[in-house]
């Protein structure tokens, strides 16, 4: 499976969609560090991440394939907070 980390001159974040962050039970654990559009989660490069790609590699076996977009301006910073109790799929 493969996800996109967005980057720009001061940040990333890795797309993950909210249905795939609750299957894997991690929504506990994201911060409000990252961001949502009410479909995706866009986690963020330092922490949240990271507790992305560990749970999937536990539940896969394997890490997720991450490919990079480089952009100037992202409006990632202008979508609302992550907040775990809004996750689509159950995990709340």
């Amino acid at each position: 499976m493969t996800f996109t980390i967005h980057t720009d001159p001061g940040h990333g974040w890795i797309e993950v969609p909210l249905t795939i962050i609750a299957k894997l039970g991690i929504a506990k654990d994201i911060s409000s560090y990252s961001y949502t559009d009410g479909r995706n989660a866009y986690l963020e490069e330092d922490c949240d991440a990271w507790v992305f790609v560990q749970a999937f590699e536990k539940a896969h076996g394997e890490r997720p394939e991450i490919v990079d977009s480089y952009a100037e301006f992202t409006n990632i910073r202008s979508l609302p907070r992550f907040n775990n109790r809004t996750t689509q799929g159950g995990d709340k």
